[in-house]
């Protein structure tokens, strides 16, 4: 199976008004990381505290790398038409939507899944379901979390042990199936089409 497991790294909770300060994306083919797609980003704003207690990211880190405008069309390119995959996906799902809208990019075609439903179902009675619990409990090798790169290996690698556990006779389920595990309503980014900008006539004056 192909897919893009993904993750986002913010100033906050909030999109529209927060902004992302990471984007970590790599290709999974056959149950193996192929390539990645992953880059700090200057959010044009400074970086919480608090945020940064969470990732590690500070202000010194993001001056200078680029703006989330300049990463929305390469992002779109990355993932194509495969299957993107986060835990707690409508966080990171809601927060880049804001930006493709505000921007006008067209967005990534492929179905979003969320790992967090699907591990609640086959891993009934952990204490929590967070990335990090599941790693730990699935042993997955892990060092750092809360940064957007390596939380999205995690995310894929969790979604691969999830496929193994609910595969039969060795087939894994379509994508529908999966969905339908996920007990939500399928998730896709819609159409976004550009729309000509009015000339401002005051300007010519």
């Amino acid at each position: 199976m192909r897919f893009i497991a993904f993750d986002l790294e913010t100033t906050g909770t909030v999109p529209g008004v927060d902004q992302i300060v990471e984007i970590g994306a790599v290709r999974f083919i056959d149950g193996l990381p192929e390539a990645t797609f992953s880059t700090l980003i200057d959010p044009q704003m400074p970086i919480p505290p608090g945020a940064s207690a969470v990732n590690g990211i500070s202000n010194d880190m993001v001056k200078g790398k680029p703006v989330i405008e300049s990463l929305l069309e390469p992002f779109s390119q990355f993932c194509g038409a495969d299957p993107l995959v986060a835990h707690n996906a409508p966080f990171d799902f809601q927060f880049i939507l804001s930006d493709y809208k505000k921007h006008e990019f067209t967005a990534p075609q492929g179905i979003v899944l969320d790992t967090l439903p699907i591990a609640r179902k086959v891993f009934p009675g952990l204490a929590n379901y967070k990335l990090g619990t599941l790693v730990q409990h699935l042993k997955i090798p892990s060092s750092n979390f809360h940064r957007a790169e390596e939380d999205a290996t995690y995310a894929g690698k969790l979604f691969l042990e999830l496929l193994k556990r609910i595969s039969v006779n060795g087939q894994a389920p379509n994508i529908a199936n999966l969905v339908a595990l996920t007990g939500k309503p399928e998730v896709k980014f819609p159409f976004i089409e550009r729309t000509p900008k009015q000339l401002d006539l005051l300007s010519m004056f």
